[in-house]
């Protein structure tokens, strides 16, 4: 039996999806009504193919959480100048920068190995992610989000957790363990799993113990590598856990046709690739 709501809701979202990008120039130049600032820097990491989600990801944030000090977009090495053009123009704290200019030197040589030539795209990406993260100075509250979120009403709470006392880490809680195994070396380790797509600092974290057992233990990484050393980064620094109820990364609504979690209630949802078609159900200008 067909599955029409299922079908219906990834025609419209292709459907929203294309018109965005054909338009995006112009969307770009639409100003966003929101006139708090907020004392965060806003790193996210994208490439030519996520223009139009990452637009909307941008616009989205400022709409809801406030004007952040700086919304810096690492581009993967693929954004056309043009690109950087139009994503600069989102809003003066927009800026784009490309990964290898935020990579510091120092970094362990096979992950440049990895970033530079490991035969999987995705998992090259990710690896050049995870390059420019691990090099950046933290010296206020800062988020790191996918292009793929979209935020709502109720992110104003990032600036609360933003502001606290508390310098611990604040993660994103996977709906399911997406991890290597191989760099697991207690079963208690895939307890309360990370994803990689949003989390807040407020100081760097330890990145090279969990690498150490990637270049102890693994050849050639697959996609989940990299999250699982942002997963365990996370819990040897005390990480705590946002709320699931608010921040939301479940799948369950896949073949449903609404959005099972959109709502003013909520802060953010991670659209990942199995209900990406939901993300531009719920887009706005």
């Amino acid at each position: 039996m067909v599955n029409i709501g299922y079908h219906s809701s990834k025609i419209q979202g292709q459907f929203i999806s294309s018109i965005y990008t054909q338009i995006v120039d112009k969307i770009i130049n639409i100003p966003i009504k929101q006139a708090r600032q907020v004392n965060i820097n806003v790193y996210a990491f994208s490439c030519e193919r996520d223009l139009a989600v990452q637009v909307a990801s941008i616009r989205s944030f400022i709409r809801h959480v406030g004007v952040p000090h700086k919304f810096t977009v690492i581009s993967d090495g693929s954004y056309t100048v043009n690109s950087c053009k139009l994503l600069s123009q989102i809003h003066p704290c927009v800026d784009v920068v490309d990964w290898q200019d935020l990579a510091a030197p120092q970094i362990p040589d096979y992950i440049f190995k990895h970033a530079l030539n490991h035969p999987h795209r995705p998992t090259k990406a990710m690896w050049k992610r995870l390059a420019a993260l691990m090099s950046l100075k933290i010296d206020s509250p800062t988020i790191y989000t996918d292009a793929d979120i979209l935020f709502f009403p109720g992110a104003t709470d990032l600036i609360a957790l933003c502001q606290s006392r508390d310098n611990l880490p604040w993660y994103l809680p996977d709906c399911k363990p997406s991890l290597d195994d191989r760099i697991l070396l207690e079963s208690d380790e895939k307890i309360n799993p990370v994803n990689a797509g949003f989390f807040i600092l407020k100081q760097q974290l330890d990145w090279y113990s969990p690498l150490e057992r990637v270049a102890k233990f693994v050849e050639s990484p697959i996609f989940y590598t990299d999250q699982t050393v942002v997963h365990l980064a996370m819990h040897h620094a005390h990480a705590k856990p946002l709320t699931k109820d608010k921040y939301i990364i479940n799948v369950d609504d896949q073949f449903m046709y609404p959005d099972r979690y959109a709502s003013q209630q909520i802060a953010l949802r991670h659209y990942v690739n199995d209900v990406r078609h939901k993300f531009w159900l719920n887009v706005g200008v």
